[in-house]
This record gives structure tokens, sequence and C-alpha cells, in this order.
């Protein structure tokens, strides 16, 4: 039980510090001459979180965010991609999309 709950705590900082890592790479490749304005950009995907304040409870490390928070959902995501179509809000889009990938193959991790 003890290395199970030590495998949790990993795989919770491992997917915590991807969402932190991926979206800096995208930056640094793909916007070189303002990677750090981009990775903030990018980094506000992480907003669609705030969902999770309606779960009880709030942070459950071994539950799977996708289909079960509002905004981790099909309907949700449709948006995100079409926030990609619009060189304004881009950046934002594939940030929340990333978000929603890493939480997705979190999820296939836990199965």
């Amino acid at each position: 039980m003890a290395a199970m709950i030590a495998d949790l705590d990993t795989r919770a900082v491992v997917h915590l510090l991807l969402h932190a890592a991926v979206p800096l790479a995208i930056a640094l490749i793909g916007y070189r001459q303002r990677w750090g304005r981009a990775w903030l950009w990018l980094l506000a995907g992480w907003l669609i979180d705030i969902d999770h304040l309606l779960a009880d409870p709030v942070y459950a490390p071994g539950r799977c965010s996708i289909g079960f928070h509002p905004l981790h959902t099909a309907p949700a995501i449709s948006v995100y991609a079409l926030l990609c179509l619009h060189p304004r809000t881009r950046l934002f889009g594939i940030g929340l999309l990333v978000h929603i990938v890493l939480d997705a193959t979190d999820c296939l991790l836990m199965r």
C-alpha cells in the first residue's frame, strides 16, 4: 500500500511538472522570439482546473478529470479547438488543448 501511495505521489508530481514543461517546450520551439509571453499564455490553460472546485473532494489524485469536470468535457474541448483557429486566441487554445492531452494521458496511466 505504501508503494502504491508513493507511486501515486510521483505520478502526480510528474503530471504537474509536465503541465509547466510541455508549454515551455512549445514556447521555446515555436515562439522563440517571444517565448516568455507565449509560455504565459500556454500556462493559462491551467485555468480550466477551476472546475475542480465543483468536485468533492476538490483534489483526488486517482480521479480522471476528462469527462468528470465540466471544463474537461467534449463540448468544452471543442471550444478550445476553435480558439486555436484565430491568431489572437491561438496560444490560449493550444494551452487548453495541451492541458487536456496531459490530463487524458494521466487518465490512461491510471488504468
